[in-house]
C-alpha cells in the first residue's frame, strides 16, 4: 500500500443549527455506513457545535490515495451544507502536486452566490464598484462570511482605499485565520505605510498558512526579505534570499520574475555580513539571468560585484566598476576616480 503526503485545512460555516444537524447526521451516517476507516477524520475532531462550523486548522500525515479521494469527496459533500468557507486539500509525491482539491459552497443559497458572483467581479477591470456591492450582499447575508471579507478587501486595496481593506482583512482573519491571502493583503497595506515590523508579522502568518508548492509562499518570503532589508535585519533577510533564490521556479511561475532581484538583493545582504565569496555568487548568478523590467540596472549589479570582489581580495573588481561606469552608473564613476587617484 502506497503512502503519500497530504495537507488539508480550512473552515465551513453552516450558520444555522437546522443546516449542522443535517451535515453531521449525513457525515456520520455515510461513515458508518459506507466510508468506516477510509475517511481521515473523526467526526469529534472537526466538527465543532458551538460555532456551527467545520474546522481543519491544518493536517499533515501520509495517507493513501483512496483515504485523500474519499475524504476531500466527503468533505466537498460536506461544502454543500455550508453558507460560507472552503478547504483546501494537497495530495503531494516527493515534492509534487498529484491531486489538490478545492471545497466550497456551490448552493443556491442566497450568501453563497452573491459571493460567487463578488467574487468573479473582482477580477474584471471597472468592475470594482458592482464587487464590492456583491460582497457586501453576501455578508449582509451572513456575517461571518470570511472569503467576502477577504475579497471585498482586495478590491478596497485596488482601489486604495486602504483603512478599508485593512478593516476587512483584519475582520476575514477574525472569523477564519486558516486564509493565508488576508494576511498577504495585510502585509502590503503595512508595506505601503512603511510598517515593516507589522508587515513581517503578518507575511510570517502568509507563510505558515499557505505552503511551499503555493505561488504565495514565495511572494511572501520575497516581500518578507524587502521588509527585513529596509530594517537592516541583514540575517534575517538573508535567510529569506537564499531559500527564494534556491527555488526551481517553473516557466510559468510568477516569482520567476523576480529572481534576479532577488539575487541582486541577496549579494547586497551576503556584502553587508561581509560574506564577499557568496555575494559574488549571487552577484554571478543574477548577471547570468536575462534582464527584466525589475527596477534593477545591469550596472548596479556590476558595481556592487566589483565591490564584493575586491573586498574579497579577487581579480576584476576593476573592470566591473569600468564596465558599470561605461553603463553611466554614478557609484560606479565615484569609486573607479578614487580607484585611479
Amino acid at each position: 500500500m502506497v503512502y503519500l503526503k497530504s495537507i488539508i485545512q480550512g473552515r465551513l460555516e453552516f450558520g444555522t443549527l437546522k443546516s449542522y444537524e443535517k451535515v453531521t447526521k449525513m457525515f456520520l451516517q455515510r461513515t458508518e455506513t459506507y466510508y468506516k476507516t477510509d475517511v481521515i477524520f473523526k467526526f469529534e475532531d472537526i466538527f465543532n457545535e458551538e460555532e456551527l462550523s467545520l474546522e481543519i486548522p491544518r493536517f499533515v500525515g501520509q495517507v493513501t490515495e483512496k483515504a485523500f479521494r474519499v475524504t476531500t469527496g466527503l468533505l466537498g459533500y460536506c461544502a454543500q451544507f455550508a453558507v460560507a468557507g472552503s478547504i483546501r486539500a494537497w495530495l503531494i509525491n516527493e515534492g509534487e502536486v498529484v491531486q489538490y482539491e478545492l471545497m466550497e459552497p456551490q448552493s443556491d443559497k442566497g450568501a453563497v452566490q452573491s459571493f460567487v458572483r463578488g467574487r468573479k467581479l473582482v477580477k474584471e477591470k471597472g468592475k470594482e464598484k458592482e464587487a464590492i456591492e456583491a460582497l457586501s450582499s453576501a455578508i449582509e447575508k451572513y456575517d461571518r462570511h470570511a472569503q467576502a471579507y477577504e475579497r471585498r478587501a482586495k478590491v478596497n486595496y485596488l482601489m486604495k482605499n486602504y483603512h478599508d481593506a485593512l478593516r476587512d482583512y483584519n475582520k476575514c482573519i477574525s472569523i477564519d485565520p486558516s486564509i493565508p491571502t488576508s494576511y498577504y493583503g495585510k502585509a502590503k497595506i503595512h508595506i505601503i505605510r512603511e510598517e515593516w515590523k507589522e508587515a513581517i508579522q503578518a507575511l510570517e502568518e502568509a507563510i505558515k498558512k499557505s505552503i511551499a508548492l503555493q505561488t504565495l509562499y514565495w511572494k511572501s518570503r520575497r516581500l518578507k526579505a524587502d521588509c527585513h532589508i529596509q530594517l537592516k535585519e541583514w540575517q534575517k533577510a538573508a535567510f529569506d534570499l537564499k531559500l527564494f533564490t534556491n527555488r526551481n521556479f517553473e516557466p510559468d511561475n510568477p516569482n520567476r520574475f523576480w529572481l534576479r532581484k532577488c539575487l541582486y538583493q541577496y549579494g547586497n545582504v551576503l556584502l553587508e555580513t561581509e560574506d564577499y565569496a557568496e555575494a559574488i555568487k549571487a552577484y554571478d548568478k543574477a548577471l547570468n539571468l536575462p534582464g527584466v523590467d525589475d527596477g534593477i540596472e545591469e550596472s548596479e549589479i556590476l558595481t556592487n560585484r566589483g565591490l564584493a570582489r575586491q573586498k574579497a581580495g579577487k581579480n576584476g573588481y576593476v573592470k566591473d566598476i569600468k564596465d558599470a561606469a561605461s553603463m553611466g552608473n554614478k557609484k560606479a564613476k565615484n569609486l573607479l576616480k578614487a580607484i585611479q587617484e
